[in-house]
């Protein structure tokens, strides 16, 4: 029997995941050095998407302090993103992270797994982070990703609640490794009108930091907050993905999506109410 590549991948979240990287990964705060490695491991913990470095402890310029574990909440999504480090779901010793005079809280965890050989996870979002002499945002990059950024003439069509908040048939479909695709469309065809700021914005290692919109309070009748946070904008994306620059693409997830006249049902991600994700 055949075996779906993708799906066999996203059935192993639930287990302790690792592989080996050929680059030098650095660290710091706020200019002081973190860490300095060549024996970097990516780590994905169980129940998360996104990996994180992990690295011996000798490669530390910071002193480990052992902490009590931090306990995650109940009710989680099944599925984790890269936030709320300090939740663990794999044994291992938790870890206060000394940098100077600075003690950041669960900032480091040991997984008792033999196969990492003691090797030391590390939050990401404290630090400033470089792959060589690459400055990476976001998280580490996952060797299994990939992005694909292609022009579409499709008729793309995205609405909510009967009202049609863009139509296109000159979209970007942004194909993303286990994400649905993503239609980024022009400003000229979106109903901005109809769209106000949020204070919310997201970070993606792969196209940068994104501004959110929501849809202006009654400008869908008998919504709730079914309008908050319903699209993405990238003002200055990544060079790999310069094309969506200003374009607005809107979460599949939360709005009705038509491609050439036919209805896409609505996906199941992290993305999704907390209520669609228990299908996830």
């Amino acid at each position: 029997m055949a075996t779906r590549l993708g799906q066999h991948l996203l059935d192993l979240v639930d287990t302790l995941r690792y592989e080996p990287v050929d680059r030098r990964i650095r660290a710091s705060l706020d200019g002081r050095p973190v860490l300095d490695t060549t024996d970097a491991v990516l780590v994905w913990e169980p129940r998360r998407v996104v990996p994180m470095y992990a690295v011996p402890p000798t490669d530390l310029s910071a002193d480990l302090v052992p902490c009590a574990p931090a306990q995650p909440p109940p009710h989680l999504p099944p599925v984790l993103g890269p936030v709320n480090f300090a939740w663990h779901h794999t044994p291992g010793q938790d870890h206060d992270l000394v940098v100077g005079d600075r003690t950041l809280p669960h900032a480091a965890f040991t997984p008792e797994d033999p196969d990492l050989g003691g090797r030391v996870v590390v939050e990401w979002a404290p630090f400033a982070w470089v792959e060589e002499a690459q400055p990476v945002t976001g998280h580490p990059h996952d060797p299994f990703k990939r992005i694909d950024v292609l022009r579409s003439d499709r008729h793309v069509v995205v609405s909510l609640g009967g009202t049609v908040l863009g139509d296109t048939c000159h979209a970007i479909a942004l194909h993303e490794t286990h994400i649905p695709v993503r239609w980024y469309l022009p400003h000229d065809d979106v109903a901005t009108d109809l769209l106000v700021g949020s204070p919310s914005s997201t970070t993606c290692a792969y196209k940068g930091h994104a501004t959110h919109v929501s849809l202006a309070p009654d400008a869908v009748t008998g919504l709730g907050t079914q309008g908050v946070d319903i699209g993405w904008s990238y003002t200055h994306p990544l060079e790999e993905v310069a094309a969506i620059k200003g374009m607005i693409c809107f979460y599949s997830e939360r709005t009705d999506l038509e491609l050439d006249g036919v209805a896409v049902p609505r996906p199941v991600t992290p993305w999704s109410s907390p209520r669609d994700q228990q299908r996830f």
